[in-house]
């Protein structure tokens, strides 16, 4: 059986009825007139506490365009959206900007890393922002890393890291603290795949410590690790399914 990570310094609380994430009818259109391009159109999605959804669809379905919206990146051109109950489109620019950092974990597809921070530092950063020392802010991130295998890069800048090593690098830093919702955007992209499933095993924990999560993936396997794989084409949902989870074996 998996154990619940040990890193983010105690198991979320609350029910796993509660909807952790909700967009409601959401479309979102870019550009205007003849070069306007629909990417999402009337999505309705719900992720409940303690739920690991995955995202699947060819590329220009509108998968990181859900991410996006759902972490408060962008906002819906039509329909809303809603984290923890609390409808993101009337929030000003500072409160939107609190969200995103004491509820969304977001693990961006390239890394988005700060060139001039350590591992340690990049991981410690919404923990710092949040208002936690900085003793106990890289207290968490050492061991956030730790639990991603990479403890021993906590003092090392990304450019002198691999791709694999920066993108676990994001998922610390996605992962730390007591976020509610976790948004992942191919997060074992750069991995091979015992290392891989190492990270999906640290998200399925994370969920099951009571958050939600959300992953836009293309690998089956990879999304076998999720409850529920959500299928999107031409921006609509076209298929979901519920699925047995997968229990890691240690």
């Amino acid at each position: 059986m998996q154990q619940v990570p040990q890193f983010r310094g105690g198991v979320v609380s609350g029910s796993h009825a509660q909807a952790v994430l909700r967009l409601e009818r959401v479309g979102r259109v870019h550009g205007g007139g003849a070069g306007e391009v629909s990417a999402l159109c009337e999505v309705d999605l719900t992720v409940h506490a303690g739920e690991f959804v995955a995202v699947m669809g060819p590329s220009g379905s509108g998968k990181s365009t859900l991410l996006a919206l759902a972490g408060g990146l962008d906002r819906p051109t039509t329909g809303r959206v809603l984290v923890e109950g609390v409808p993101l489109d009337g929030l000003s620019r500072r409160r939107l900007a609190d969200v995103r950092r004491r509820s969304v974990g977001y693990v961006f597809q390239d890394y988005n890393l700060i060139p001039a921070l350590t591992a340690a530092e990049n991981t410690a950063l919404p923990r710092e922002l949040d208002g936690a020392s900085a003793r106990t802010a890289r207290r968490e991130a050492l061991a956030a890393l730790a639990e991603l295998g990479i403890g021993e890069l906590a003092d090392r800048y990304p450019d002198s890291m691999s791709g694999g090593q920066q993108q676990r690098v994001a998922i610390a830093r996605a992962l730390i603290g007591e976020r509610r919702l976790v948004l992942a955007d191919e997060p074992t992209g750069a991995l091979d795949s015992a290392t891989g499933d190492a990270v999906l095993e640290v998200l399925r924990g994370r969920c099951d410590a009571g958050a939600a999560a959300v992953m836009v993936t293309h690998d089956p396997a990879h999304a076998a690790w999720a409850d529920r794989v959500v299928f999107l084409r031409d921006g609509r949902i076209t298929d979901e399914s519920v699925q047995q989870r997968i229990e890691a074996v240690r």
